[in-house]
């Protein structure tokens, strides 16, 4: 693992450099986009993720969930496509009536990083986001200090005795405690935190995505 930290480094840094341009310098549209992405990529993977996004970009502020469905069925880029716009269009439309879609005045808004996970996580017109999902488009747009818990990270983390079990955590409690145990890892190992999360991942799936 140490070995492909450092093997990885400069990788991986890079690609944490993006994701804080992404908060730096994105646009609403641009954070809402990082959102869809992870939508999509909740139950599915993080390729099938990026190709949605590339097959429905120029409907996701405005389009129908009918022709988001049409241009993912064209494109053969989602395993479920009819239910994800329908989540994305629950989403936006929550969005647009509460704050504009002004999501990063949102986002900031919070003072507390856990509240505003939380806010992700748990608000039930934000739809198809648990915590690893919510850990993961924060992560994308630049916020650091959030652990994606999903099963790649998990069995890495269960390989190495840092956990029991590489089933991802079920609840908040059960996702902050092993948050916590990686965290403690990290600082084990020292090896920073939000890179030893894209350590992990890439240990289960040769890539560094996002």
């Amino acid at each position: 693992m140490i070995a492909t930290h450092r093997a990885r480094r400069k990788e991986i840094r890079k690609r944490l450099g993006e994701f804080q341009e992404v908060w730096r310098k994105g646009s609403d549209a641009r954070l809402w986009e990082e959102l869809a992405y992870c939508i999509f990529t909740a139950g599915a993977s993080a390729r099938m993720g990026l190709d949605s996004v590339d097959a429905v970009r120029s409907l996701l502020l405005d389009g129908a969930p009918e022709a988001m469905t049409k241009a993912l069925k064209n494109a053969g880029a989602h395993r479920f496509p009819v239910a994800r716009p329908q989540y994305i269009v629950v989403t936006r439309d929550y969005f647009r009536a509460e704050f504009g879609m002004k999501l990063r005045q949102r986002l900031r808004s919070f003072a507390d990083p856990f509240e505003r996970r939380d806010w992700l996580a748990q608000e039930k017109q934000v739809k198809g986001l648990g915590y690893k999902e919510a850990s993961h488009f924060l992560r994308n747009i630049g916020v650091k200090g959030h652990a994606i818990l999903d099963k790649h990270v998990m069995r890495c983390l269960c390989e190495v005795g840092v956990v029991d079990a590489p089933k991802p955590p079920s609840t908040r409690t059960k996702y902050l405690a092993v948050e916590q145990e990686l965290i403690r890892f990290a600082r084990e190992i020292k090896v920073d935190f939000d890179e030893l999360d894209l350590v992990l991942w890439s240990m289960k799936t040769g890539e560094i995505l996002k």
